[in-house]
C-alpha cells in the first residue's frame, strides 16, 4: 500500500514550529488545512497575476484549473463503488469524445486558421496543418517513452503496480496538451471561446477520473486516496494552461500554432485511445451515438458561447 500524500504533507508541516499544534488536529482537520492552504495561495497567486501581470493569463490559468479539477469530481463515485458496468463506460467515454471533437474542430480549428491567415495571408489553412501534425508527432513520441493504456474493463487489473502507476503517468502527461488547448485559447483574448474550451475539457476529463479512480480501487487503494490521485492526475492541465496562455499573450505569432498543436494532441487521443477503446468489443452502438451526441452538445454550447 502506499503511503497517503496527505500523511507525507502532515508529516513534514510537523517539522514547523506550529507543528505540534498541527499534528494535535483530527486527520480531518489536518486535511482541511491542507486544502484551505492549497487554496488560498493558489487564490492569492492568481490575484497577484491578475493585478500585476496580466488579467488573460490569470483567468486562462484559473479556467484550466476548473477543467482539470473536473477530473476528481468524475473521480468521486469511486467513494461508493469498485466498478460499473462496461456500456456505462464506453457511453460516458464517447460522448466525451463527440465534445472534445467539437470543441477541436470550433474552438481551435476554425479559428486558427483565422488567426494564421491574419498573421500570413493565404498561408493560414497550411500553419495548422502542420501544427496539427505537431502536436500528434508529440504524443506519438510521449507514448513511445511512457507506454499508455487508457482504461481497464471494468473487473480487471493491472497485473503489477508499476503498471498502475504508468497508466497514472501517462493520463497524466496526455492531459498536458488540453491544459494548454483551454490557455492557448484565452490567449487568443476571445473569453467566450476560451470559456467553452474549458468547458469541453472539464467534461472530458469527468468520465476520466473515474477511469483512473476505480482500476486503484480495485488494486486495495483506500477509496479517498484513489480520488485524490485521479486529481492530481488533472491538475497537471494548469501548468499546461499557464504556460500556452502566457506563451501567446507575449508571443501572438505563436497563437495560431499553439491552437494547432493543441489540437492535434486532442485529435490523436480522441482517434487513437478513446474511439477505439469504446469499439475495442465490438461494433458498440450507443457509444457511436454518444460520440454524436456529445459533438452536437458542444456544437450548440460553442455556437451559444461566441455567437455575437
Amino acid at each position: 500500500m502506499m503511503s497517503n500524500p496527505f500523511d507525507t504533507l502532515a508529516e513534514k508541516l510537523g517539522r514547523l514550529p506550529l507543528g505540534e499544534k498541527y499534528r494535535g488536529l483530527p486527520s480531518l482537520g489536518q486535511k482541511l488545512i491542507l486544502v484551505s492552504s492549497i487554496t488560498f495561495f493558489t487564490s492569492a497567486l492568481l490575484a497577484f497575476i491578475y493585478v500585476f501581470v496580466d488579467r488573460t493569463i490569470a483567468i486562462g490559468s484559473l479556467a484550466s484549473i476548473l477543467a482539470g479539477l473536473a477530473t476528481g469530481l468524475g473521480a468521486l463515485p469511486a467513494l461508493f463503488v469498485r466498478e460499473i458496468t462496461r456500456k456505462t463506460l464506453y457511453t460516458l467515454l464517447g460522448g466525451a469524445a463527440g465534445v472534445m471533437l467539437a470543441a477541436t474542430a470550433f474552438s481551435l480549428i476554425v479559428p486558427g486558421i483565422e488567426y494564421g491567415n491574419q498573421l500570413w495571408p493565404g498561408w493560414g489553412i497550411y500553419v495548422v496543418a502542420l501544427g496539427i501534425l505537431a502536436g500528434a508527432a508529440f504524443l506519438v513520441l510521449a507514448d513511445g517513452w511512457l507506454p499508455y493504456e487508457r482504461f481497464l474493463e471494468p473487473g480487471e487489473r493491472f497485473d503489477s503496480l508499476r503498471k498502475v502507476w504508468l497508466f497514472i503517468a501517462a493520463v497524466a502527461l496526455h492531459n498536458l496538451p488540453e491544459g494548454g488547448a483551454v490557455g492557448v485559447s484565452f490567449g487568443s483574448g476571445d473569453w467566450r471561446n476560451g470559456i467553452a474550451l474549458a468547458i469541453a475539457v472539464g467534461l472530458q476529463n469527468i468520465p476520466e477520473g473515474l477511469a483512473v479512480a476505480l482500476p486503484l480501487v480495485a488494486l486495495g487503494y483506500r477509496r479517498e486516496q484513489a480520488v485524490l490521485i485521479a486529481t492530481l492526475t488533472g491538475l497537471i492541465e494548469p501548468i499546461g494552461g499557464f504556460l500556452g496562455v502566457a506563451l501567446v499573450s507575449v508571443f501572438l505569432p505563436l497563437l495560431p500554432i499553439g491552437m494547432a498543436f493543441a489540437a492535434g494532441a486532442m485529435l490523436f487521443v480522441i482517434s487513437d485511445d478513446i474511439i477505439p477503446e469504446t469499439q475495442s468489443r465490438g461494433k458498440a452502438r450507443y457509444a457511436t451515438f454518444a460520440v454524436m451526441v456529445g459533438f452536437i452538445i458542444m456544437m450548440i454550447l460553442d455556437n451559444l458561447m461566441t455567437a455575437n
